[in-house]
């Protein structure tokens, strides 16, 4: 049955954005505006959402979402399947979401997501690649934008330890901003590499915020650490939860 849920499910994810080539067309002709873009891309996501709950029986639960700081932030979270990529644009409203170049190569999607709150970069490009990233976040949050990291930069598996790339310490030194940890388990019903989905509820989870100004170690406490303790919770019930960082004032 999972399997066929999930044929079922791929089909409509290409039926479903298929029909949005007819609104590409038009807003290519428009100039590509940005905040219609933007509105179109979180309705796909919307789109394929809905069909994971209805399709697959998969759904999502959050906690702490009255930790998300009101003025835009840095978001860090950990990053196991597709899921997390689609859900935030709708979880968190115009999020600006650094992302890798290969997204943009997927038909008509590719289209929406370089001209949307994404922040394409380029890893191969090295040096280049964080002065993109950190120039154009700088840009997302003058526009009253947070803005998403997956600092892994490639997809990990539930049992996978986090581990930070060191490009998100230089971005959260850079802007100076509050820091949200946000865990995801996904990698549970969607795995990375995989083209079945399970039925279930994705959790996200919304760890303590953290002030700006913190050292590098403390920053990976308080983000990997956290994240990576808030994980065991999935690995192993009966592990404890370790506490993160606890803030201090700015």
């Amino acid at each position: 049955m999972s399997r066929i849920r999930s044929a079922l499910f791929n089909a409509y994810w290409a039926g479903w954005t298929a029909l949005f080539i007819v609104p590409l067309a038009v807003l290519a002709l428009l100039g590509a505006p940005a905040r219609p873009i933007r509105a179109f891309t979180r309705l796909w996501s919307r789109g394929i959402l809905f069909g994971l709950a209805r399709i697959v029986g998969l759904t999502y639960v959050e906690e702490g979402r009255d930790r998300i700081p009101a003025e835009p932030c840095l978001i860090v979270a950990n990053h196991q399947s597709a899921w997390e990529t689609l859900a935030f644009l709708v979880l968190v409203p115009n999020v600006a979401i650094v992302a890798k170049r290969e997204l943009v190569a997927i038909p008509i999607v590719g289209w929406f997501l370089r001209r949307s709150p994404m922040i394409i970069i380029d890893r191969a490009n090295g040096t280049q690649a964080l002065r993109v990233m950190i120039d154009e976040s700088r840009a997302a949050i003058a526009q009253g934008r947070s803005v998403l990291m997956f600092p892994e930069g490639t997809r990990g598996g539930i049992a996978e330890p986090v581990q930070f790339k060191r490009g998100v310490e230089l971005l959260y030194a850079k802007l100076g901003l509050p820091v949200l940890p946000v865990a995801v388990n996904s990698g549970l019903y969607w795995p990375h590499g995989g083209a079945r989905h399970s039925p279930g509820a994705v959790t996200v989870s919304y760890l303590p915020p953290l002030p700006p100004g913190l050292s590098g170690a403390e920053f990976m406490r308080g983000t990997q650490g956290a994240i990576d303790a808030e994980l065991n919770r999935w690995r192993d019930p009966a592990a404890p939860v370790a506490s993160p960082l606890p803030a201090k004032a700015p």
